[in-house]
């Protein structure tokens, strides 16, 4: 079985993807396929609430007129996915960044070299005050040439570039005497903002060595990464490392985190980010992070192997790549992520806005706990509130192998998908590959739960699950989903239970599954429910369908 380590090449995603996949994709008609299925859920509308109530409930207190807005205030359409002729894959807002890195060439009226200005590179030597001197007050190019560049913390102005000579060439590490909360490399204005900041070919040292073996290494809200993007309109961090952080490796974020419940959003967020060809491995918290941010590429990046340490032993939710509170318009493409908590994870905590718009074409999920992980917590059981803002997911040409148990997070059973609370997702092309020795304890490989609606699952090729329960199990009752659709589905030689739907839905469609496998039990469960099925075949299993209705 395929396994990826720290120093794994992203480039080599989209080929890896493909190979678990028995028919090569076009992807301009995938993604066509996807928008297409988005669009038959009729998508239901987010809850709106009016402005008096709104207004209202931030007159509570200061900081949340001053830190908050509405979730509704400036939201967009899901942006177009496009393609251009290399078959490159790309948001339709991304032609603006593209025009913004042009005026962001044209403005540096400076090219320096570190060194100049007495950075010694030996990893010995602060050259924190050498930064300083080569950045001044922007419109510059910085080269960081081959070398350890100890530091403080480095903070970049508007019209920055920053450009070392590669990842493990250049290592920009933190000093042994920074304190806990430090950002390696941040922009230097989060209240007022800043803009046209790029970061090129290094690697990020947060150095977590400092601290000693058994310290939480994250000191609170968006503090304590590698890089952090703080409300930064037009950013760019290509082809870098990021190295054993208290939270984060890379974090795109307003100036700080808020939580004054779900409808709120932070202001002063930021906005048409691209991160491309990034590492992370060892991180406190997450790999890749957004919040309270809009209009973010994520590509071609490979996050690995968290610490958890910013969490409670054995409580830890590091995922590779987190699209977080008040995210939206959030696009991944062709990124990989292995032995995290959660491989890609779009959620909220409960008092605050869950991300939203979140598409995703290809990704290579192997053994991570949860390899797919959409909730918006405290929204999920009857006696919670529905969730306002937990709306429309894509997700297309992904890949889950072997999810396995976690120390990170010791009670959390292994799935290659769990979606709670959120409506208006489309899984379109999902290869799901178990490891037919591990013992999967009898539980479900793909969970559609906790008041999710308007659900379509297309094209899953599922197989070697033997000791799971379910393959797919749409949990039912009061707190169960609705309104879901499976269509298009293989399984071979996977758990005793195929498909399992719980009792009291009532908008379920079955179509075209084929499922195979020499000792199974039952094909399709829905003893308690009337789903619409159409061209279900079960092979080798004891009962093919117990339903309420098989018309």
């Amino acid at each position: 079985m395929l396994t990826l380590d720290k120093k794994h090449d992203p480039l080599k995603n989209k080929e890896l993807i493909a190979s678990y996949f028995s028919q090569k994709q076009d992807m301009k008609n995938l993604i066509s396929e996807t928008d297409a299925l988005f669009q038959e859920l009729n998508p239901l509308p987010a809850v709106l609430h009016s402005s008096l109530f709104s207004f209202k409930k931030l007159l509570h207190s200061f900081p949340r007129i001053l830190l908050s807005t509405s979730w509704h205030k400036h939201l967009e359409d899901m942006p177009q996915v496009e393609t251009d002729k290399q078959d490159s894959i790309f948001p339709s807002w991304k032609k603006e960044l593209d025009r913004e890195f042009s005026r962001l060439q044209n403005e540096i009226t400076r090219e320096v070299n570190v060194k100049e200005f007495g950075a010694a590179g030996d990893g010995v030597t602060d050259d924190t005050e050498a930064f300083k001197k080569a950045i001044g007050h922007g419109k510059v190019k910085v080269i960081v040439p081959e070398g350890v560049f100890v530091t403080k913390g480095i903070r970049l102005p508007s019209w920055t570039m920053l450009i070392g000579s590669g990842k493990g060439t250049t290592v920009i590490k933190l000093h042994d005497r920074a304190p806990r909360s430090r950002q390696l490399l941040t922009n230097s204005g989060r209240w007022r903002g800043n803009h046209h900041v790029f970061v090129q070919g290094m690697s990020l040292d947060w150095n977590v060595e400092r601290l000693g073996p058994n310290k939480r290494t994250a000191s609170g809200n968006n503090q304590s990464s590698c890089l952090t993007f703080a409300h930064v309109t037009y950013g760019w961090v290509k082809d870098v490392e990021g190295i054993n952080p208290g939270l984060h490796c890379f974090d795109v974020s307003s100036a700080v985190y808020t939580y004054f419940g779900d409808g709120t959003r932070a202001r002063r967020s930021s906005r048409y980010i691209w991160l491309d060809q990034l590492n992370g491995y060892g991180f406190g918290d997450d790999g890749i992070t957004t919040h309270h941010s809009d209009n973010i590429l994520i590509s071609n990046c490979h996050m690995c192997d968290p610490s958890g340490r910013a969490h409670k032993e054995g409580f830890s939710n590091s995922n590779g790549i987190e699209v977080d509170d008040g995210s939206r318009n959030v696009t991944l493409v062709n990124n990989s992520t292995t032995r995290c908590f959660g491989g890609v994870e779009i959620k909220a905590h409960h008092n605050s806005a869950a991300a939203s718009n979140t598409q995703i074409i290809g990704h290579l999920s192997i053994h991570d706990n949860r390899s797919y992980n959409f909730r918006h917590i405290g929204h999920h059981i009857e006696t919670d509130p529905v969730s306002m803002t937990a709306y429309n997911i894509k997700a297309s040409y992904i890949v889950a192998v072997a999810p396995i148990r976690t120390p990170l997070y010791k009670e959390s059973t292994p799935r290659a998908m769990v979606i709670s609370a959120y409506r208006n997702v489309v899984i379109n092309h999902f290869a799901v590959i178990g490891d037919p020795d591990y013992d999967y304890r009898g539980e479900p490989v793909i969970a559609v739960q906790y008041r999710s609606r308007n659900i379509i699952l297309n094209g899953l090729d599922i197989k070697h699950f033997k000791t799971a329960g379910e393959d797919v199990k749409v949990f039912g009752s009061s707190h169960g989903a609705d309104a879901v659709e499976i269509r298009n589905v293989t399984i071979q030689d996977s758990a005793p239970t195929a498909l399992h739907i719980g009792p009291g839905i009532h908008q379920i469609r079955i179509s075209n599954v084929q499922a195979v496998c020499e000792k199974g039990k039952e094909g399709l469960v829905a003893k308690q429910s009337e789903p619409k099925i159409s061209e279900f075949h079960a092979i080798g299993y004891k009962t093919p369908i117990a339903a309420g209705n098989q018309n």
